[in-house]
């Protein structure tokens, strides 16, 4: 069976690392990336179909103009919100702009930084 890939986006390395970790022992392909040139050339190529996407990934693109953008690149892209901050009303914003599903970020477990 063909593992399956994703893409994880976020700008706290800790935080890919250890979500690579459990996604790779999990059995998916995992890439992770804190660019977001990198993050639409992989979408645009549809090279991933599963993006985990941190909800301040980038301060310069607001959050909701990067769904709408990265869905325009692929409309078949499952985009998966990791966010412990953000406002109901925001994520009500980005699901209708096709995010997947919400995902509250995991807690680094004690003696972990």
């Amino acid at each position: 069976m063909k593992e399956q890939s994703l893409l994880v986006a976020d700008k706290d390395t800790a935080f890919l690392r250890e979500v690579a970790e459990h996604l790779a022992d999990a059995g998916y392909q995992v890439e992770t990336t804190e660019s977001t040139a990198q993050v639409l050339c992989n979408i645009v190529k549809k090279q991933t179909p599963v993006l985990l996407l941190g909800s301040d990934f980038d301060r310069q693109v607001g959050l909701v103009e990067l769904v709408k953008l990265l869905k325009k690149c692929n409309r078949h892209l499952a985009v998966v919100l990791v966010s412990d901050e953000a406002s109901l009303p925001m994520v009500r914003r980005v699901r209708r702009e096709g995010v997947f599903y919400h995902a509250l970020r995991p807690v680094l477990q004690c003696g972990q930084e």
